[in-house]
């Protein structure tokens, strides 16, 4: 099964600095690349901080070390309003994250032709 990780909330993405200081040190790439906006205020990024946890927004959903990170952190890993859930997958489904009515859910990605 593959695991893929939604927001559940009615908010964007992102991840807690918390949690994204641990995907720093997995060597996560996307979050390596990323400035850490708590590296002046390493005390100020407490949970649900606004401004210093609005982290990750590009790290893949399937990204091994986010799914690891939300599952070691559970709620802890949610950033600012986000409300972070692991969905598991068969293996051979091509999917999406669909956001529907606010919330984001994950579907199989069907053809279509105009």
């Amino acid at each position: 099964m593959k695991k893929i990780v939604i927001n559940t909330s009615n908010e964007e993405f992102c991840v807690s600095h918390k949690a994204f200081m641990r995907l720093r040190e997995l060597g996560q790439v996307e979050a390596l690349g990323e400035a850490n906006p708590g590296v002046y205020w390493p005390n100020a990024a407490a949970v649900r901080e606004p401004s210093l946890n609005q982290c990750g927004r590009l790290i893949p959903r399937d990204d091994q070390h986010l799914v690891r990170v939300v599952e070691e952190l559970a709620s802890e890993a949610n950033g600012h309003c986000a409300e972070l859930k692991v969905v598991s997958i068969p293996d051979d489904v091509k999917w999406q994250i669909q956001n529907v009515g606010g919330q984001e859910r994950i579907s199989e990605v069907h053809r279509t032709w105009c």
